[in-house]
C-alpha cells in the first residue's frame, strides 16, 4: 500500500519560504507527516543519496509520485549519467511538481533539462559555483527557469569563501539582482545546517535584508522558523494597510512620484500577508 501523501501545500511555489530537502533513499521518508510544516518539499536524488542507492531511490520515488504523492525533486547535474537516469525515472510521474537542477551553471543546462520533462514542468536552478554566479542572469532569464536557489555549501567549497555573511554577500546579491532583472520571484537561500534557533534566526536576517525570499532547510523543525522570518511582520502589515488607506489601492490619491514606490511595497506586503494567512 502506498503511504498517504501530505496535504497539498497552500502557499504557491512562487511565494514558498521554506523548502525542505528530504532524501529519497528510504521510501519510509516519503510522505512523512512532518514534511507538512514546510511550504515545499524537495525529494533529493543528488547529494542526499549515495550513488549506489540511487536506482532504488528513483524506483521508490516514482512509485510515490504515481500513487498520490506530490513534491519537487532535486536531480543530479545536467549532462551526467545520473541526470539522465533521474529524468528517465520521472517520466510520466503525475505527482511531480517541479525539479531542482543541482549545480546549474548555464541557461543551456536548464533548457536541456526542461525539454526532457513533462510539458510545463518548472525548473528551479540551484546555483552552486563561481561560474554559476557569474552566469546568474543568463540562467534566470531563460524561459524554463522558475526560480533561483543558492547552493551555499558547494559555492564555498568551489571558491574557498568562509561561512560568513560578508563573504557570501556578493553571490547572494548577484542572485537577487538577476532574479529581479529577469522577472522571477526572489531567490531561495542556502540551508543553515545547525538546528539552533538563534543561529537560524541570524541567518534568516541576512536572507531577508538581502532580498532572498525563501530558504532551503534540512530539518523539519526549521520550517516554522523560516516561515515566520520570511513573512511580513505585524508592523509591516499595519504600515502597508495605512499606506493603502492613504493613497488608495488603485493609487487614485497618489500625490507625487515618491508615493509610487511606497504604494508598490505596501501592495506587495498586503498580497504576501494574504497568501501566508491561508497557510
Amino acid at each position: 500500500m502506498a503511504p498517504m501523501p501530505p496535504d497539498h501545500p497552500v502557499v504557491p511555489a512562487t511565494d514558498a519560504r521554506s523548502w525542505l530537502l528530504v532524501s529519497a533513499a528510504h521510501s519510509r521518508h516519503l510522505g512523512d507527516t512532518c514534511t507538512g510544516v514546510a511550504d515545499a518539499v524537495i525529494y533529493d536524488l543528488e547529494d542526499g543519496v549515495v550513488p549506489s542507492a540511487r536506482p532504488a531511490a528513483r524506483e521508490a520515488l516514482y512509485l510515490w509520485l504515481t500513487r498520490g504523492g506530490t513534491g519537487w525533486v532535486r536531480i543530479n547535474p545536467a549532462g551526467s549519467e545520473d541526470w539522465n537516469h533521474d529524468l528517465d525515472a520521472l517520466d510520466g510521474a503525475p505527482g511531480l511538481l517541479g525539479v531542482m537542477l543541482a549545480k546549474c551553471e548555464s541557461a543551456e543546462q536548464v533548457t536541456d533539462t526542461f525539454i526532457r520533462l513533462p510539458a510545463g514542468t518548472p525548473v528551479l536552478a540551484l546555483v552552486e559555483s563561481a561560474l554559476g554566479i557569474e552566469r546568474a542572469y543568463d540562467i534566470a532569464s531563460t524561459e524554463p527557469t522558475f526560480r533561483l536557489a543558492f547552493g551555499s555549501g558547494d559555492f564555498r567549497r568551489d571558491t574557498g569563501a568562509a561561512d560568513l555573511a560578508p563573504a557570501l554577500s556578493y553571490a547572494r546579491g548577484r542572485l537577487v539582482v538577476a532574479s529581479r532583472a529577469a522577472g522571477l520571484p526572489g531567490p531561495i537561500d542556502g540551508p543553515t545546517l545547525t538546528t539552533a534557533e538563534d543561529a537560524l534566526t541570524d541567518a534568516l536576517a541576512v536572507s531577508r535584508t538581502m532580498g532572498l525570499s525563501g530558504k532551503l532547510c534540512m530539518h523539519p523543525e526549521q520550517a516554522p522558523v523560516i516561515n515566520r522570518a520570511l513573512s511580513p511582520t505585524p508592523t509591516d502589515i499595519d504600515w502597508a494597510r495605512d499606506v493603502i488607506d492613504q493613497l488608495g489601492a488603485d493609487g487614485t490619491r497618489v500625490r507625487d512620484g515618491s508615493d509610487i514606490p511606497r504604494l508598490a511595497r505596501s501592495r506587495a506586503i498586503h498580497r504576501l500577508a494574504s497568501v501566508f494567512a491561508r497557510s
